[in-house]
């Protein structure tokens, strides 16, 4: 394919030329499949839609020729303005809307009867499209689906909604094709794997421009031992603003940004204009400060995860990553935010929160220089339960449903789906499953001359209201009390903990708590110091494995350390001469005394969701042994435990087959599964989030979803939802799999090491927050001996 005369005339005006991967996508266009893996800045999102473009410039009619979908609402109206200019400029007859959940109702009916040719969208969007009865209508003319961000869906529960989006899309369209873009993939064969047309592989083209990353990390001061706000670095990032044009500030959890910016905010005596973004802000804010960055009103915006897409800002010079990235990937995207443009050469520092995360910081500079990406490992594909495809009208199955979900199966896509597996989804769909079908709520389908519908039409509405797989905590609308100001949202359970006159930080600004109206938390602005954060949905992030492997790598690698400033690599050199640098084929176990405590500090190496799991699992062995244990402490790296009596044996404790038996009989009663299973059956729409009219509170929630676990648990313990909660909890939420692979990777070679004082390395775990107590015979025992000196000072000793 030829690019068209028009817009060989809109580049030659700004004096622009195509790269090689651009051109490669207009000669590959009728490619079924194509992934394009290039770097930010190279023109991806060009690249995908010069097919397009081209296509609908020799032919204009209307009807829905490309659509577009992106993981960020922001990313979709971005790519929309840049769209505009080229189509505007040439006066092209091309209609481009987005459609998410901001756009008007009214607007949503007209794009249904009138559709533009390019629509960009959501996957919960789109769900809700492909949901329609007339969807077929809409689709049949379909040419082209590019999903940007591609990596980003993949790893979660949005990537198996994705690829049963587009294999529902093939029923509509069959010679439909899919394009896929994205600049930080580590396995482009796996991805090409969700988005390839079965059996059609998928074709991969790589993208290279000039020119590397400028990487660098102040920490030429001492970070604190423990914390991950770095507080500390506040006159430094202010000194990085004043030197630039517009800078991001990334932090990996909104708390963190939250505080960061209110410190910054009252340290910034020159009033430089400067701004927060994060996702639980309101629509309102969010566009306030996306409007002030893309006309060059902001110096500076403290941000998450929000702005780290895609997203062209053409002002920002500088990104600062607050902590550490925990992630490689993420680095290189949001690193990828500085001079987004052809040709120019992302800028980004690292500045690590406490001192261990300055060993993660270089690793992860190096890893990103070195082109070396990770990321979590998709999962098993096993197809979403849901009942959505029959709010389209009556299908016949299983002939027509079955081939639909296979083709979106990872990732051997036709041995993937069972028909077991695929019987059970569709009984759970229809019945609820054994346990359930006796009741008429969770009979939605039925079979009628060969083909499922639902039961009752009128549940096809309350099915589209529950549609979607982001797993929203509870949370609330806060707002400005006498007012319709929205300020953003907060968890149900923080607001739960509010008293009139207690203070927290919400978008940056201190507010008041004054009333709950209406599942509406009303504030009024005040200018107290000393706030509390808020609660928001999301957590911290692990670090991954592959950045795991590069640290335990350079602390071994002594020759490496003039690669660290000078107070890190002392810290290190001083854990060797008193005791031993932790080795990637060993593990080293340190057990000392501290705070009238023992302790003992295990460098698993395995990530904090792990750690915290293999602390309840050693805890629970330890109070069978008689160990006394108190309680434990999770980090990235190590997990730390405090009990009465020493550890003695390590490695028995650490048995691979003895962990795993506990760890079963312990999952299946833990608070952890229950959450997991609460977010699967959102999902499955077993548990309704939303009703017509009316709103559920977190707790009616929770009271359901705990009551069907305990009833299937009991009457149909091989129910569909309970195997997949079990998957995703070992996955995800616990994180098992990493205490197997780092046991796997010592094979029982221990290193016990019995110090006489506090480690080292071992030294900022005393420090470290989040820790969780054990109730067991160790805290009876302080509390007989609590009781015993009280009765002795009383002068009632004797006569107990």
């Amino acid at each position: 394919m030829d690019l068209p005369d028009p817009l060989h005339v809109f580049l030659a005006r700004r004096g622009w030329h195509l790269h090689p991967h651009q051109s490669a996508m207009l000669e590959q266009a009728r490619a079924p499949a194509i992934l394009l893996v290039a770097p930010t800045g190279g023109g991806k999102t060009l690249a995908g839609f010069l097919p397009t473009l081209a296509e609908l410039l020799a032919d204009p009619r209307p009807g829905l020729h490309t659509l577009y979908v992106s993981p960020l609402r922001a990313l979709t109206a971005d790519i929309r303005r840049n769209l505009l200019t080229p189509v505007e400029e040439l006066a092209l007859p091309i209609r481009i809307e987005d459609r998410t959940g901001d756009t008007p109702q009214t607007v949503r009916r007209r794009q249904w009867t009138d559709p533009p040719q390019i629509l960009l969208t959501t996957p919960e969007s789109l769900a809700l499209l492909l949901s329609r009865p007339d969807a077929a209508r809409l689709f049949s003319g379909l040419q082209r689906v590019i999903v940007d961000e591609i990596h980003a869906l993949a790893e979660g529960k949005r990537g198996d909604q994705l690829a049963l989006l587009l294999s529902r899309i093939q029923t509509f369209a069959p010679a439909f094709r899919r394009v896929g873009l994205s600049a930080t993939v580590e396995d482009p064969a796996d991805l090409g794997r969700l988005l390839a047309r079965y059996p059609d592989p998928c074709l991969i083209l790589r993208g290279g421009m000039p020119g590397g990353a400028d990487l660098s990390m102040l920490a030429h001061r001492p970070p604190p031992w423990a914390g991950g706000t770095a507080l500390h670095a506040i006159p430094e990032v202010l000194d990085q603003i004043r030197r630039h044009r517009c800078t991001l500030i990334f932090h990996n959890t909104r708390a963190q940004a939250e505080l960061f910016f209110h410190h910054l905010w009252m340290a910034n005596e020159d009033a430089l204009p400067i701004a927060i973004h994060h996702a639980s802000l309101s629509r309102e804010v969010r566009e306030g400060v996306e409007g002030a960055m893309r006309q060059g009103r902001l110096r500076a915006v403290v941000c998450t995860g929000t702005l780290d897409m895609g997203l062209d800002w053409g002002a920002v010079d500088l990104v600062i990553q607050m902590g550490a990235p925990k992630q490689i990937k993420r680095l290189v995207q949001r690193m990828g935010r500085a001079n987004h443009r052809a040709g120019a050469r992302p800028r980004a520092i690292l500045i690590p929160a406490n001192r261990f995360e300055v060993l993660e910081c270089v690793c992860a500079i190096e890893a990103a220089q070195a082109g070396e990406l990770d990321g979590s490992p998709r999962g098993p594909g096993r197809s979403m339960c849901s009942a959505s495809i029959s709010c389209c009208g009556p299908v016949k199955a299983p002939l027509r449903l079955m081939p639909c979900m296979r083709r979106c199966a990872a990732p051997d896509p036709m041995p993937a789906l069972s028909r077991a597996d695929f019987d059970a989804c569709l009984d759970f769909c229809a019945t609820g499953g054994y346990a359930l079908r006796a009741y008429d709520r969770w009979r939605r389908l039925m079979l009628r001359d060969g083909r499922w519908q639902l039961r009752d039409p009128r549940a096809a509405r309350r099915i589209r209201l529950n549609l979607g797989t982001i797993e929203d905590r509870p949370s609330l609308a806060v707002r400005v009390k006498g007012s319709q100001t929205s300020l953003g949202q907060i968890e149900e359970t923080f607001a739960s903990t509010l008293s009139p006159g207690d203070t927290f930080l919400i978008g940056g600004q201190v507010v008041r708590f004054e009333s709950l109206r209406e599942m509406t938390v009303e504030v009024t602005r005040c200018r107290n110091r000393e706030p509390r954060i808020a609660s928001f949905g999301g957590g911290s992030f692990a670090t991954s494995a592959g950045l795991a492997r590069r640290i335990l790598s350079l602390i071994g690698d002594t020759a490496a350390w003039d690669r660290l400033p000078p107070h890190t690599a002392d810290w290190l050199r001083l854990q060797g001469h008193l005791s031993r640098l932790p080795r990637g084929d060993r593990l080293l176990v340190e057990s000392f005394p501290a705070q009238g405590r023992w302790h003992a500090a295990f460098w698993g190496f395995a990530g904090r969701n792990a750690h915290q799991t293999l602390g309840l699992l050693l805890t629970r062995r330890m109070e069978a042994a008689g160990l006394d244990p108190l309680g434990f402490v999770a980090a990235d790296h190590a997990l730390l435990i405090w009990s009465l009596q020493p550890i003695e044996a390590p490695a028995a404790l650490l048995d691979p087959e003895e962990l795993r038996e506990g760890f079963s009989a312990w999952l299946e009663g833990n608070a952890l599964m229950k959450r997991t299973f609460r977010g699967i059956a959102t999902i499955a729409g077993l548990i309704d989030r939303n009703l017509p009219g009316q709103r559920r509170t977190g707790r009616q929630t929770t009271v359901s979803s705990d009551i069907l676990y305990d009833t299937l648990r009991r009457y149909d313990p091989g129910h569909l939802l309970l195997r997949v909660a079990r998957e995703e909890a070992l996955r995800g939420l616990v994180d098992f799999g990493r205490i197997e692979d780092m046991l796997a990777r010592v094979q029982g070679r221990v290193d016990h090491v019995r110090l006489d004082r506090v480690p080292p390395l071992a030294a900022p775990l005393l420090l470290e927050r989040g820790r969780v107590p054990v109730e067991g015979r160790g805290r009876e025992r302080l509390a007989e001996a609590a009781a015993a000196r009280l009765l002795e000072e009383a002068g009632l000793a004797d006569l107990t």
